[in-house]
């Protein structure tokens, strides 16, 4: 099993009569490599085959399909899915998952090889698809760590807007997907909500020479994955009520509304499968203000199986009440890190949007704050994405919009807004 830590940063000093209690819960993955080569896995690779790919995309998705075969484990089982507006397996093409071998892989490729595009776009029927393989298979693997991949260069213009949310909850907790938009004709809110619905990531990719790359190094950290389907248990006192549980690194995840009841205290927070990797929570608790001195555990965080109720890891947040000034009205460096992240992440989507309205001044006003967010966190991605679509004079420190803005630039920002940086130095070190 791999080795799971906890650790809870915060303040947990609170002046008189306060009530509000935050922790940044870091989650710490590790063990040796060798545990990931005999874990059980299965993939499913979703490829965009519709009519839009045709124009000098279509190759290049060949290109990276065939990539993320190559690059599948011996033994994981795996199909690969054609989608336009319908969904066909056109490997194995028997409607279950097939082992990867030497045979199979390059069965697989020339299966791949066929592929042309044609057609329309329901990106939920794709996912459906894939979620009824992934299904039949848990039967005799329930274990097994379940991962897709979806490419998509366009909108989801097929499928009826009720019919693709029903498809996005049918699929919700099966599996976990990856999702990338090539080109600048695809909706990045569309796609972030199948990512965020599947615990997956959303990366643009600018242009389509660089899908096999990226196909390579998703299906590599995909094989890395060693434990499925584990949850952020939170406990609170009755008295108290949690405001929310969110993911803050390495991308900005609300997981809130995601709660399974465990019992009248206690949910579960989905954070999909693991391999050696850290990852970050923002854990936000209310509770009765206390009297000075009185101390109480304001919440117990712990990392479980749900299937087994094995406990990986736990800590504690804690609440104390004081009335030395210095100790109740510091803020935790990392708490207030991640905060100014998430305001980040929203002035940049908020300014974005007026920017496409027409409304000029609050765009200017969102993204110039952005860019001194970014700056200030040591964000340089971000500020360099946000560079290409404003303009900041370094004396006055005035932001202005550019006139004419690549459309792959805004794409690219809006894309990356949630992705977050780790502090530029450890506050306990």
């Amino acid at each position: 099993m791999t080795d799971f830590t906890i650790r809870v940063d915060q303040n947990k000093y609170l002046p008189a009569g306060s009530q509000e209690v935050h922790g940044i819960i870091t989650v710490e993955a590790s063990g040796p490599v060798e545990r990931a080569a005999v874990a059980e896995a299965a993939e499913v690779i979703i490829i965009d085959t519709s009519g839009s790919m045709s124009y000098g995309k279509i190759a290049d998705a060949r290109k990276a399909a065939q990539a993320a075969v190559d690059t599948l484990r011996d033994g994981v089982y795996f199909a690969v899915i054609s989608g336009n507006h319908q969904a066909e397996v056109i490997y194995p093409g028997d409607g279950r998952l097939g082992p990867v071998n030497a045979q199979s892989r390059h069965a697989a490729k020339e299966a791949i090889s066929r592929l042309r595009a044609e057609g329309g776009t329901a990106m939920g029927r794709w996912l459906r698809r894939a979620s009824d393989l992934f299904s039949a298979h848990q039967v005799t693997h329930p274990g097994a760590i379940r991962h897709a991949i979806l490419l998509t260069d366009g909108k989801n213009e097929h499928e009826p807007a009720p019919e693709f949310d029903a498809n996005l909850t049918y699929c919700s907790g099966k599996f976990t997907c990856d999702c990338r938009g090539v080109g600048t004709d695809w909706v990045v809110a569309e796609v972030r909500r199948i990512g965020s619905t599947l615990l997956g990531s959303v990366m643009d990719v600018r242009r389509p020479e660089e899908l096999e790359a990226d196909f390579r190094a998703m299906t590599e950290a995909a094989m890395g994955k060693t434990v499925a389907d584990v949850a952020l248990r939170v406990w609170i006192p009755r008295a108290a009520s949690l405001n929310f549980v969110k993911q803050v690194s390495p991308a900005l995840e609300d997981l809130t509304g995601r709660r399974t009841d465990v019992d009248a205290l206690t949910g579960d927070y989905p954070t999909g499968a693991w391999g050696g990797e850290s990852r970050e929570y923002h854990v936000s608790v209310r509770v009765p203000g206390g009297n000075i001195g009185q101390e109480m555990r304001a919440g117990l965080v712990k990392l479980v199986v749900p299937a087994t109720g094995e406990v990986l890891a736990s800590g504690n947040i804690l609440a104390q009440w004081s009335d030395d000034p210095v100790q109740s009205t510091r803020i935790n460096p990392r708490v207030a890190h991640y905060t100014g992240q998430q305001e980040l992440a929203s002035l940049i989507q908020e300014g974005l949007q007026a920017r496409n309205d027409g409304d000029v001044e609050t765009a200017t006003a969102r993204l110039g704050k952005a860019r001194g967010i970014a700056e200030k966190a040591g964000n340089e991605e971000t500020a360099k994405l946000l560079d290409k679509v404003i303009d900041v004079d370094p004396e006055s420190g005035t932001a202005r919009l550019k006139r004419v803005v690549d459309k792959a630039d805004e794409i690219a920002l809006d894309t990356r807004s949630v992705r977050t940086v780790r502090m530029r130095k450890d506050p306990e070190n």
